[in-house]
Order: structure tokens, then sequence, then C-alpha cells
């Protein structure tokens, strides 16, 4: 065997290592590059998802403070509907003043109906539980009345109506909520548990201060 011959067998095996370790690095860097290339992507896809969930957000509750001007309209509404005095059998003067005016009470009436048709066309919706449980996420309540012929914590009376929009509390109901009466099932309890809605914050309506809010019994 000649010089040459002798000095490249040597020199193979250190050839092949380093070609090894060449593709070893290769193989490395190409699992670098395609790790990064798998979270870049996953990150542009959660910014979409959440760039369209803003987009929906905005529009959904793009409306809020508007909305929450105007549910104050409807309830001025309300109130002129309800103060008009009503015609008694056998009073003259009632029956005339109620005929009197009955024109200008539909015309209320008729424009309470209008706005609140508007409202929900923009997802603002007209919440009043009677009957229903009380739901301290969306209602408030402002007394008890003790009454055993009905479930525990069942709203009896609403003082003030609430608004949703959406899913979200534009404004919570004050009612008045059934102290005395029975449990309502655990079952039942459970299948009317609603999800979580968080409040907005609105401003307080001008007029008499709310009267302060009692304590109220959640054991049932």
């Amino acid at each position: 065997m000649s010089a040459e011959e002798k000095r490249d067998a040597t020199h193979a095996p250190e050839a092949a290592r380093a070609e090894s370790e060449r593709l070893a690095a290769l193989e490395r860097d190409n699992s670098d590059l395609k790790d990064r290339l798998l979270r870049a992507l996953a990150e542009m896809e959660n910014l979409r998802r959440r760039t369209e969930r803003e987009i929906q957000d905005t529009r959904a509750f793009s409306i809020t403070k508007f909305a929450s001007d105007m549910v104050g309209t409807a309830d001025n509404l309300r109130r002129a509907i309800e103060s008009a005095p009503n015609s008694e059998e056998g009073n003259a003067e009632h029956e005339a003043i109620a005929k009197a005016i009955q024109p200008l009470l539909d015309g209320v009436a008729l424009t309470e109906r209008e706005l609140l048709k508007a409202l929900e066309k923009h997802g603002v919706k007209r919440r009043e539980p009677v009957g229903e449980r009380f739901d301290p996420h969306r209602d408030q309540a402002m007394f008890e009345i003790p009454d055993e012929s009905v479930p525990n914590g069942t709203v009896m009376q609403v003082v003030q109506v609430g608004y949703m929009i959406g899913e979200r509390v534009l404004r919570p109901a004050m009612v008045g909520v059934s102290r005395g009466g029975p449990s309502r099932p655990a079952n039942e309890a459970e299948a009317e548990k609603p999800a979580e809605a968080p409040r907005l914050e609105t401003p307080r309506p001008n007029g008499p201060q709310e009267p302060p809010r009692p304590k109220f019994d959640k054991r049932a």
C-alpha cells in the first residue's frame, strides 16, 4: 500500500465523522426552524381568532353607552302611561279626563313599543323576571316579601325592569324576593343556574335616591 493510500485510509474515519456531525447539525437546524414555523402559525391563528372575537364584541356592545341612556327614556314613557288617571265606574270626572287623554296615552304607548323594538333590534332586551328564581348576577334584591306559598328566593315583584345586551347585564332588575316558603329542589336550582354575566357600569338615573339595599338570605 502506497503512502497516499495509507493517508487516505487514516483520514477516512475522520471525514465520515465530520460528515455525520454536519448532517446532525443540519437536522437540528431543520427541526428548530420547523418548530419556530409551527409556533408562528399557531400565534397567527390565535391572533386571528382573538381579533374576530374583539370585532364581534365591538359590534355587539358598541351601543352600550347609548343604550344605557335610552332605557331611562323607556322608563319615563312607562311612568307616563302608569301615572295617567284611570276611568272609574260612577265617577264622571275621571271618565271624562281618561277619555280626553286616551289618544295621548295611545301615542305614548306606541312610542314606547317602537323604542323597545329598536333596542331589541340592536341586541338590547327587556328583563322582567316575575316568578323566576332570583339571580344575583342579573337582579338586585331591594326587599323581601314573606310568603309561604311560593318557593324561597322567587322574584315576586319588579320595582324597576332590567335590561340585557347580549349575554351581559346592561342594568339589573330591581326586585322584591319571597321569603319563608319551601326551598327549591337542588336539581331545579342547578338547572336554573345561569352563566355568569359581568355587569356593566351604568350611570344612575336622575331622581330620588334608591332605598338602602336590604340583606338577602341566600341560604335557600
